[in-house]
């Protein structure tokens, strides 16, 4: 992290489950593998803190030494715990792959600590209490870490009074408007209950989050839950959800409820927009599939794009964008279609469609329409952003869907936005 190699997820992660939790996150602080530096932050920590979380350094290499280190400071012998031995053996067993032997290391605890398993790798973290002080040390790796932090660490800290049993805070996830609109539609509201009520913003490619808090207690949470809801409806359709659910997720949601399918085709966002859906379990029940088609080529062979209107529009077109659409839907038999062509830069572009343009299309029971976007920025922004506004086009959509009567002969309207 130090050498800007990787950014600090931990620290968003971690101080986030902090918060919903009733607990504010005071400090935190990266410091390097080296030994020295590792003890004085320790010491400094554990003096000031009531609960210290280390992330990290517990792993079976020679530059993992927070345990030995923190041992040190809190004048703690290491003891083997055959029973960490077997876990890590099993687990390389489970993957028919030799085990070297400094990975022992990782089976050491403190004499007068606990051990909490790790079900997602070979490093436990490690639990120590000292009076009223706690210490919880959890491996760094992401997909270990974030799993033994919600079962394990959170309630056990909320069984001993530390944290709260449930969320403090309501969080509104809005589409398609910016924090300064969102902020003046729905502060009527908030000044009905001002000044018990907090209020604070996060805007993200295209989402923004409102997350609402009781500043001093005085606002119960079924009130606070009074409160969302009364935002929710005044938002309409850009109202999203409550919580932290990804755009995609609510698209799946709400096709899976009406039992609907949908197919996608993509050029420049390069299969990011399949890969939104195909990381949520269970896609098979609402996604039919989708295909990456760069050249004109594959447009025609995989999803039957006439060849006339690539010579006519060119691939980044609205033209090109609705036959892609309609082009996945009906290939596999998919209710809704979502296309995405464009030129994402920082090549390509034309003097009509620079840089950063986008094409959407969306195929549905109702119609087929398309929209051109551009969006300023790198690469991957474009892509992402690119992402976003075809998830928030589709959930927009099956909204509507829900009131409408059984659909009409499908409409094609090319439409610029």
């Amino acid at each position: 992290m130090l050498l800007g190699l990787t950014a600090n997820g931990h620290l968003t992660h971690v101080g986030g489950e902090l918060r919903r939790r009733g607990a504010t996150l005071t400090r935190n602080v990266t410091i390097t593998d080296n030994a020295d530096a590792i003890a004085e932050q320790f010491r400094e920590s554990w003096a000031r803190a009531q609960v210290v979380i280390t992330t990290g350094g517990l792993g079976p290499t020679c530059d993992d030494r927070t345990r030995e280190v923190v041992a040190d400071v809190l004048g703690q012998e290491l003891v083997f715990e055959p029973v960490i031995e077997q876990a890590i053996k099993d687990r390389f067993r489970q993957f028919n792959r030799p085990m070297t032997a400094n990975n022992l290391k990782q089976a050491y605890r403190f004499k007068d600590g606990e051990v909490i398993p790790n079900a997602h790798g070979t490093a436990p973290g490690l639990w120590y209490a000292e009076g009223e002080r706690v210490l919880i040390m959890l491996p760094g790796p992401p997909n270990e870490l974030q799993p033994m932090l919600s079962d394990q660490v959170l309630p056990r800290l909320a069984s001993m009074g530390l944290l709260d049993e449930g969320e403090r805070y309501v969080q509104i996830r809005t589409a398609g408007i910016g924090e300064s609109s969102l902020e003046t539609l729905l502060q009527p509201i908030f000044d009905q209950q001002a000044p018990h009520l907090e209020v604070a913003f996060c805007a993200h490619q295209g989402q923004c989050d409102c997350r609402l808090s009781a500043a001093d207690g005085r606002i119960s949470p079924a009130q606070l839950q009074e409160i969302a809801d009364a935002c929710a409806q005044l938002l309409g359709e850009d109202f999203m959800c409550f919580g932290h659910d990804s755009l995609s997720k609510v698209c799946a949601d709400m096709l899976r409820g009406a039992e609907h399918t949908l197919a996608v085709s993509e050029t420049a966002t390069g299969g990011m927009l399949a890969s939104s859906f195909t990381d949520l379990a269970g896609a098979t029940k609402f996604f039919a599939g989708g295909a990456v088609c760069y050249s004109n080529q594959s447009k025609m062979q995989l999803l039957d794009v006439p060849e006339e209107i690539l010579m006519q529009h060119g691939a980044v077109s609205a033209e090109n964008a609705v036959a892609m659409a309609a082009g996945a839907a009906e290939k596999l038999g998919a209710d809704y279609g979502l296309a995405i062509t464009g030129f994402a830069g920082p090549c390509g572009g034309t003097c009509e469609n620079p840089v950063g343009t986008i094409f959407i299309a969306l195929y549905s029971p109702f119609g087929v329409w398309s929209k051109r976007l551009r969006y300023p920025g790198p690469r991957q922004t474009v892509k992402r952003r690119a992402v976003n506004a075809g998830l928030d086009w589709l959930r927009r959509e099956l909204v509507k869907a829900k009131d409408r009567p059984a659909a009409p002969a499908r409409a094609i309207g090319l439409d610029d936005w």
